[in-house]
């Protein structure tokens, strides 16, 4: 943070923020929703945490309460956090979601308004109207402008979406890193680094388990985490076992998993180990006393908590066994 912005600007909002962290699900909670009798039970578990109690329960109903919960936290903190980048952080991804979901249905002629998410900083339909008018920098932050911009023009030469999402996520990423940069706090470097570190990590198995090499890697890699991109192509060139590179760093775990799905196995351990990483990053901001770090960390952990009743209760109404949406269940924050 710059020298205006002094740790104790957050004295109060971490005093705030801690007592907001005793409500959020711990792995009993979860549990408990695992083992209720019904997903109509494992519901009103949510209702006993402070969550709104749902008449009917599926799918829509489910999702509609975690998108409530979630602008519902941004909103009781927004008029709380000294400095809005910090805030912003945890909207942005949901910018640059909407605008892969909105290129998308544009290059394949369909509508899917219903993938559209509101807690990002620009609203679903300003974003809509500037892709219609072939406008995106009029009323957008200039880099989700540029993204879009470049995206667009990837899906019209190639027509391939994963490449339009890569630009997009290239852009996420920078947007990130200057957000980061402009706090000046150490600890949100850190985590973005993180989240570069895995996401790069996750390219390398899904390419390897295609049965590409490095030459398809190069380009797909982003800048700005630990481990640079460019000695990770290097390695990925040279055949180097990723637990070997990723040795005694805080992904070696989920390097170690890595080696499963590039065998052609499932990605669940290896997904579940890699947010896990991030998880572990947060959960030293229990014990900073004040700052921004607290704030941010529950930002995350918030989040992840939205993504854990994401799985159980679409494992529920799904009727899929308990021990296979345990499998998937990230860490808890407490």
């Amino acid at each position: 943070m710059d020298e205006k912005r002094r740790d104790t600007d957050y004295l109060f909002l971490t005093t705030r923020v801690r007592a907001l962290e005793c409500s959020l699900l711990d792995k009993g909670k979860m549990d408990q929703m695992l083992e209720a009798a019904t997903p109509e039970d494992a519901a009103r578990i949510l209702t006993d945490c402070g969550y709104p109690e749902l008449e009917v329960v599926n799918g829509k109903t489910v999702g509609d309460l975690l998108s409530r919960e979630r602008a519902r936290t941004l909103n009781d903190l927004a008029e709380l956090v000294p400095d809005p980048t910090v805030l912003a952080v945890f909207q942005v991804q949901y910018d640059y979601h909407n605008g892969k979901v909105l290129l998308k249905s544009e290059a394949m002629g369909i509508q899917s308004d219903r993938l559209l998410m509101d807690t990002g900083r620009v609203a679903p339909e300003t974003l809509a109207a500037a892709l219609r008018g072939g406008e995106t920098t009029s009323d957008l932050p200039p880099l989700l402008a540029q993204g879009l911009q470049e995206a667009r023009q990837v899906l019209s030469a190639t027509r391939d979406p994963q490449l339009g999402d890569f630009t997009l996520d290239r852009y996420y990423f920078q947007e990130l890193q200057e957000m980061a940069q402009r706090t000046g706090s150490t600890f949100l470097a850190g985590y973005v680094q993180r989240l570069i570190d895995t996401a790069n990590l996750r390219t390398v198995v899904r390419v390897l388990r295609m049965g590409r090499g490095g030459e398809f890697l190069e380009g797909t890699l982003f800048e700005g985490g630990t481990m640079e991109a460019g000695r990770l192509l290097e390695s990925v060139n040279a055949s180097t076992m990723l637990e070997e590179l990723y040795a005694s760093t805080p992904l070696e775990q989920a390097a170690e998993a890595g080696a499963a799905p590039v065998r052609g196995e499932g990605l669940t351990l290896f997904e579940k180990l890699c947010d896990n990483a991030v998880i572990h990053y947060i959960q030293d901001a229990r014990f900073v006393s004040f700052g921004e770090a607290p704030v941010i960390a529950y930002l995350a952990a918030k989040e992840a908590e939205i993504v854990a009743i994401r799985i159980i209760m679409t494992g529920r109404l799904a009727g899929l066994p308990t021990d296979v949406i345990r499998e998937r269940l990230r860490e808890a924050y407490v």
